[in-house]
């Protein structure tokens, strides 16, 4: 797939390419985008989750969450690295 093709099963293609180039990652973007098409933006907006600061928790519990995101180069990171790394995922 080209890298400035929209996947075809999204249901709102416009809101995808605005939250990509805020930073959003494609598999976020995409979920976003397909929520607020099927549901509407202010439930979405009002469903958000609420969860703790990354700045609360420890190095073990912040690499334990890297690897259940699949990122890689943790292992070496101090604290700071790792919540850039997390929060930029």
């Amino acid at each position: 797939m080209p890298d400035n093709r929209t996947p075809s099963s999204l249901k709102d293609p416009e809101l995808y390419e605005e939250l990509r180039k805020d930073g959003a990652s494609k598999q976020k973007a995409a979920r976003v985008s397909n929520a607020v098409a099927r549901d509407g933006a202010k439930a979405v907006g009002h469903r958000g989750g609420k969860s703790g600061s990354y700045d609360d928790w420890t190095v073990g519990e912040l690499r334990t969450r890297a690897k259940e995101l699949g990122l890689t180069g943790y292992s070496g990171k101090r604290k700071a690295e790792l919540i850039h790394m997390l929060r930029n995922s």
